[in-house]
C-alpha cells in the first residue's frame, strides 16, 4: 500500500497559472484515506529498515537496522567513559576535601601555638606528667653522654690491644733473632700476648655494655619519646578546637551559629578522646620504661664493674667467669666474622 501511495504522490502534476500561482489540486479521496491509514498504522521503529534505492525500489536495497551494532557499541563505550570520569571526579573531590580539612586543622593549630607563645591563649597542663617527660628527656641526654664516652673508651682500648698484639709479635721475632736476649724478649712477648688476650675478653664485655646502652637509649627511650610527641601534638589540637568552641559559644545564637557550634562540639569531643587516649599511652610507657631502665642498667653496670676490676687486677679467671655469668660469647680467633668494632 505504501508503494502505491508513493507512486501516486510521485506522478501527480501541479498545474501552474500564467502568473505563477499554483492551481487548485483536484480532490482525491482515496489518496487522503491512504495517507490517514499510513499515519495511523505507521512503521514500528524497532523494525525500521533503511532503503538504499529510490521510491518503489526493489527489496535488494533494504538493509535491516538490527544488523547495525555500531551505535550500541558506541553507547556502551560512552557509558564506560562516563563511569570512569565519575570515578576520577569522585577521587579528586575526596582529595580536595582532605586537603581542605588538613588546611583548616593546620590553621587552627598554628593559631593556638602562636597564642600560647605570646601568652594570649590558654593551654591544658598536666604538671605531674610534664615533669615525668622532662625527667625522661634529661635522662636520655645523660645516657647519650655515657654511650658516647663508652664508645670512645672501646675505641681507645681496641687500639691499645692491637698495639699490644703487634708488640708481642715483635718481641717474639726478636727473641728468635737475638740469642743473647732470647729470654728477655721471650717473657715480654708472653706478657704482651697475655695482656692482649685479656684485653680482647674485656672488649667483649665493654662491647656488650655499649650495645645494651645503645638499645636502651636509641630504641626504647626513643619509642617512648615518639609517643610523647604524638601526645603533645594531640594536646595542641585539643586546645585549638577547645578555643574555637569557646569563641563560637560567646557569639550569636542564631540557626547558622548553632549549627557551627554543634559541629565544633563534635570536633572537640573527637580531639578530646584522642588526647586522653594518647595521654594514657604515655603514662603507661613511662612506667614500663622506668622499670626496664632499672633492670637493664643494674645488669650492665654490674657487668662493667666486674669486668674492669678483673682486668686491671690481672685476674684472668674472674674476667672469663664474668663473661660466662652474663652469657657473653667472644669471637673465636681466626673467624671470618668482622670484629665488634667493624660492626659499630
Amino acid at each position: 500500500m505504501t508503494d502505491s501511495i508513493m507512486s501516486k504522490a510521485a506522478t501527480m502534476e501541479i498545474p501552474i497559472n500564467s502568473n505563477g500561482d499554483t492551481g487548485t489540486l483536484p480532490e482525491d479521496d482515496s489518496l487522503e484515506q491512504d495517507l490517514q491509514q499510513v499515519m495511523v498504522s505507521g512503521p514500528n521503529l524497532n523494525e525500521t529498515s533503511i532503503v538504499s534505492g529510490g521510491y518503489g525500489g526493489t527489496a535488494e536495497g533494504i538493509i535491516p537496522t538490527s544488523s547495525i551494532k555500531g551505535s550500541n557499541m558506541h553507547h556502551s563505550s560512552s557509558s564506560s567513559s562516563m563511569a570512569a570520569d565519575d570515578a576520577t571526579r569522585g577521587v579528586a573531590v575526596e582529595k580536595l576535601e582532605t586537603m581542605k580539612k588538613w588546611g583548616l586543622n593546620t590553621y587552627k593549630c598554628t593559631k593556638q601555638m602562636i597564642s600560647e607563645r605570646f601568652g594570649r591563649g590558654s593551654r591544658t597542663v598536666d604538671l605531674e606528667l610534664e615533669a615525668q617527660i622532662e625527667v625522661l628527656r634529661d635522662t636520655k641526654r645523660k645516657y647519650e653522654n655515657v654511650l658516647r664516652l663508652a664508645r670512645a673508651l672501646t675505641t681507645h682500648f681496641y687500639n691499645m690491644v692491637q698495639t699490644q698484639h703487634a708488640l708481642g709479635d715483635t718481641f717474639a721475632d726478636l727473641s728468635q733473632k737475638s740469642p743473647e736476649l732470647r729470654d728477655e724478649f721471650g717473657y715480654n712477648a708472653e706478657t704482651q700476648k697475655l695482656l692482649c688476650k685479656n684485653g680482647e675478653t674485656l672488649l667483649g664485655a665493654v662491647n656488650f655494655f655499649v650495645s645494651s646502652i645503645n638499645t636502651l637509649v636509641n630504641k626504647t627511650m626513643e619509642d617512648t619519646l615518639m609517643t610523647i610527641k604524638m601526645y603533645e601534638s594531640a594536646r595542641l589540637e585539643f586546645d585549638a578546637y577547645r578555643s574555637d568552641l569557646e569563641e563560637l559559644s560567646l557569639g550569636p545564637k542564631d540557626a547558622v551559629a548553632m549549627a557551627r557550634i554543634d559541629a565544633a562540639q563534635e570536633q572537640y569531643q573527637v580531639q578530646k578522646d584522642k588526647y586522653e587516649h594518647l595521654r594514657s599511652d604515655v603514662i603507661i610507657k613511662l612506667k614500663f620504661l622506668e622499670e626496664n631502665k632499672v633492670k637493664v642498667m643494674h645488669k650492665q653496670l654490674l657487668l662493667f664493674h666486674n669486668a674492669i676490676s678483673a682486668y686491671f687486677a690481672g685476674n684472668q679467671q674472674q674476667l672469663e667467669q664474668t663473661l660466662k655469668q652474663f652469657n657473653i660469647k667472644l669471637r673465636p680467633p681466626g673467624a671470618d666474622k668482622p670484629s665488634w668494632l667493624e660492626e659499630q
